[in-house]
């Protein structure tokens, strides 16, 4: 008996769609080649705008991870923060801590990476846990495919106790 070609997709052609999904997943994760841009010189009489000096994968503290945090602790919180939201890990919570204020917490990023506005985006929730107060806060952390790092929408999140 023969098989008629137009009852679906052929084995084939799912392969080849499932190769291409993820391709484009990759590309989107920042597996592809890097993007070089090259910038003339301006116009004569516009005016010359320095860029900001960019010293970290993730901007100073922000308000929603508390006043009580040291630049110590957000550097570890921070450096925890990186590695929770890259979209090729594999989705944990990653601890950090501070032994010389007692501070520690985890990032645990909630779902899988997404694309908004042409940047690379996660969520998550984060605890800071200390001796006399703990809180968790919710977040998106957001980047051009090898850039660093920015928080969108940080928040304390609701339900979150005091110690």
């Amino acid at each position: 008996m023969r098989r008629c070609a137009c009852k679906g997709p052929s084995r084939r052609s799912r392969i080849c769609a499932s190769v291409s999904g993820l391709a484009m997943a990759m590309a989107l994760c920042g597996c592809g080649q890097p993007l070089l841009v090259f910038r003339g010189d301006p116009p004569a009489g516009t005016p010359v705008v320095e860029e900001p000096t960019v010293t970290g994968s993730i901007e100073k503290r922000p308000v929603g991870f508390g006043d009580d945090l040291a630049e110590e602790d957000w550097r570890r919180a921070r450096a925890a923060l990186s590695v929770a939201l890259d979209p090729q890990g594999n989705g944990r919570p990653v601890k950090w801590d501070n032994p010389d204020t007692g501070l520690h917490g985890s990032i645990n990023p909630t779902g899988l990476p997404f694309v908004s506005d042409d940047l690379i985006c996660r969520n998550f929730l984060a605890s800071v846990i200390g001796s006399k107060r703990s809180r968790f806060v919710r977040g998106t952390g957001c980047k051009l495919s090898g850039g660093p790092w920015t928080l969108k929408r940080v928040r304390t999140a609701s339900g979150a106790g005091h110690s």
